[in-house]
């Protein structure tokens, strides 16, 4: 990413966060969200591809420093790729709430999730409140 584009990219943010609230989730905002999961989406198709593509060409390391170093590098390559994988639907739900005018809203109280969250995450299901409830249960879930 070039820095022209990081700096356009944060004009447009810093325009739509000035939105009155009444224009939450207009044609402009869900074109650049829009925008915005098809170069994620690309950009992680890609990645996962050049990691496919370090792993499956190892070199040949005759040292066990270099080849414990090599093998550790490797179980992060594939963390990252499994997490990036799973990201993958999450963009393709995104898309879809974008399509049906859905996006923008929590899944469980049809509130806003508001711009400044979308900007952070783009693929976020619910608003803040609701998402510290679930995490919330779910520490609780597995603290016992």
């Amino acid at each position: 990413m070039t820095a022209e584009y990081l700096s356009q990219r944060a004009e447009q943010h810093a325009r739509l966060l000035a939105s009155p609230d009444e224009d939450y989730m207009n044609e402009e905002q869900l074109e650049f969200f829009k925008g915005y999961l098809l170069d994620l989406k690309q950009r992680t198709m890609l990645h996962i591809d050049e990691l496919k593509q370090q792993l499956s060409s190892p070199p040949e390391l005759s040292d066990e420093v270099d080849r414990a170093q090599y093998e550790e590098e490797s179980r992060l390559s594939l963390r990252i790729m499994d997490r990036e994988r799973k990201l993958l639907p999450k963009i393709d739900q995104a898309l879809k709430r974008i399509a049906r005018k859905e996006f923008g809203y929590c899944l469980e109280t049809g509130e806003p999730i508001g711009l400044a969250r979308l900007f952070i995450r783009p693929v976020s299901e619910y608003c803040a409140d609701v998402k510290l409830l679930h995490e919330g249960a779910e520490k609780h879930f597995y603290d016992e």
